[in-house]
Parts: C-alpha cells; structure tokens; sequence
C-alpha cells in the first residue's frame, strides 16, 4: 500500500532561506564595489558641495550649506557652459541618431561587402576620445584650413568662431559615435519580419509608406536605447572637447546671459565650454572644489531629470506606434 509523502514545510522554509543566503552572497562583491565606486563618492560629494573645501585645506573643511549652490546660479560661466551644452546635445542628437539610422539602413540592403562596410563605420568608435580630438585637431588646422593637404577653408573652425568650432565637434563626434548607433539599429532592423516587408509589397505599398506603418513602429524601442545613450554621451562629453578645442575660441558672453544676471561689463567666456569641461576647470583649475562639487551635483540632477524623462516619453511614443 503506498504511503503519501508529507513535505515537511520546515525544511522547505529553510532550503529558501538558504537559497537566499547564497543569493546574497554572491552578490555581496558586485554591490560592494558599486558602493565604493559609486555611492560612497556619490554622498562625499553632497557632504563636500556644502562645504568651503578647496582642494588646498584639506581636513580644515567648514559646513557652509548651500551656498555654493547659490554661487554657481550667479556664475556667469556656468550659464554659459549649460546653455552651450544643451544646445549641442540637442543638435548632436539629432545628427548621431540620423546618420546612424541612414548606415543601417544603407547596411541591411543586400549587397555584397556590406559586413565590411559595417566594420568600417564601427572602428571609429575604438577610438579614444582624447587621441579622436587631436587626430581631428590636426586634419582642421593643417589639411583642411592648412599649408597642406586640401585646404578648402582659409582659417580653421576651431578657432574662427564659436559656432563653427561647436559644429566642428559634432562632426568629429558624430564621425566617431554614429557607429556604435548603427549597431542597435541594425538588430531592430533585422528583427523585422520579412513577411510584413513581403506582403506591403505585394499590396502596393512605396518605400516611405513602409518606412512609415511597418519599420518605424518595429524600431521603436531601438530609438528609445540609442537616444538615451547619446543624450547621456553628449552631456558628459570632455575628453573630445578638451583635445580638439581646449574649449575655446574665446568670445563675449552672450548679451541674455549678461541681461539674466545683470552684469554690466562684457567678459570673455569659451566658446565650447561644455558643462564638464567647467566643471574640471571649476575644481581643477580655479581651486573651487566646493563649488565645482556643487556644480556637478546640480549636473547630476539636470542629466537624471532630462533622461527620466526622454525615456518617459519616448515609452509612450511607443505604444501609440
């Protein structure tokens, strides 16, 4: 006669308990060093954005509140460097997320060496940022605007105005970036069925009709990735910056920065000082650690809002695709 077996719920609880314990173990080194690395400087730096701290006086540090962070929305070059910034994210996004869409369009037509073509947009992106800027620096001011080479400009842009040298940099960024891009739109555009493609055909439908009701909505959650990694990239962009322009040329600060704070005199600000570029200068150069710790923070907040919401709203694009 069988015997029903009874499980016993002690030893049940108890291999779940264990399970967790394991679980939490192994995960203890990944959280730990994501506590060193990140939250323990991360909380330092509040504590330092309130205090007088220089860089200099260390251990002599005084609580001073928030009054760095009444300082920077008075500093006339923090105005400048946020509202530079924005302005090429804005445009640097749109261009990165352009080209990157046009080559993986272009990539995913059926044609022969097209894995080639794919590996040739990609390499620019193993490029360091830092070695990126100078390699560019040389081909603006010696082939392109130089004695050598092609010289099709008389001055080079990253000294002529700060325009031009602020379109120079998405160039060279873009040059650089709109590979890796690529590379997400690809994988969505051959996770498209080829049956839709198939049967809009057969029904008559154009090429931007397809683009249209079939490969944009299918792409969507591509868009949604690729515009968070470059709206992320284009506001924390440095190293580019600081080896292909050092920030500048110099120019005048702008006359509604000047009317905004009511500054009287005309005084000369960089001409691509992005807001990490101020930053270091701000903590590194000026000896301001305080108020350059208080500038991050705020950076900090202003990046994670703008994000949150990209994300948001390119979420509820989505579904209404």
């Amino acid at each position: 006669m069988a015997q029903a077996i009874k499980l016993n719920p002690k030893k049940k609880l108890g291999k779940k308990a264990s399970e967790r314990l394991w679980f939490w173990l192994f995960l203890a080194p990944a959280l730990g060093a994501f506590a060193i690395m990140v939250w323990v400087p991360f909380f330092m730096g509040v504590y330092f954005s309130m205090t007088d701290w220089t860089g200099l006086n260390t251990g002599r540090q005084i609580l001073i509140g928030f009054e760095n962070y009444r300082t920077i929305f008075t500093d006339y070059r923090f105005i400048y460097s946020f509202s530079r910034t924005v302005i090429y994210s804005v445009l640097n996004i749109l261009v990165i997320n352009g080209v990157a869409f046009g080559l993986s369009l272009l990539v995913t037509q059926k044609f022969k060496l097209k894995n080639v073509y794919r590996a040739a947009f990609f390499i620019p992106n193993l490029i360091g940022g830092l070695v990126l800027g100078f390699i560019w620096q040389f081909i603006f001011n010696n082939i392109i605007a130089g004695q050598v080479g092609l010289q099709l400009l008389e001055r080079s842009p990253l000294s002529s105005s700060p325009n031009d040298a602020m379109f120079a940099l998405i160039a060279v960024v873009t040059w650089q970036y709109a590979g890796y891009i690529m590379m997400i739109y690809i994988a969505a555009l051959q996770n498209i069925p080829e049956d839709l493609i198939e049967a809009s055909k057969i029904d008559g439908a154009n090429a931007v009709q397809r683009m249209r009701a079939i490969v944009l909505p299918l792409v969507a959650q591509a868009f949604t990735v690729a515009l968070f990694l470059t709206l992320v990239t284009s506001f924390k962009q440095f190293d580019t910056v600081q080896s292909l322009t050092n920030s500048g040329p110099a120019t005048d600060l702008p006359l509604y920065i000047r009317n905004l704070l009511n500054i009287t005199t005309i005084p000369t600000v960089s001409g691509t000082s992005l807001m990490a570029v101020d930053i270091y200068r701000e903590a590194f150069t000026r000896f301001n650690m305080g108020v350059g710790q208080a500038k991050a923070i705020v950076f900090f907040a202003v990046l994670l809002l703008i994000s949150i919401t990209q994300v948001y709203v390119n979420k509820k694009r989505e579904v209404e695709l």
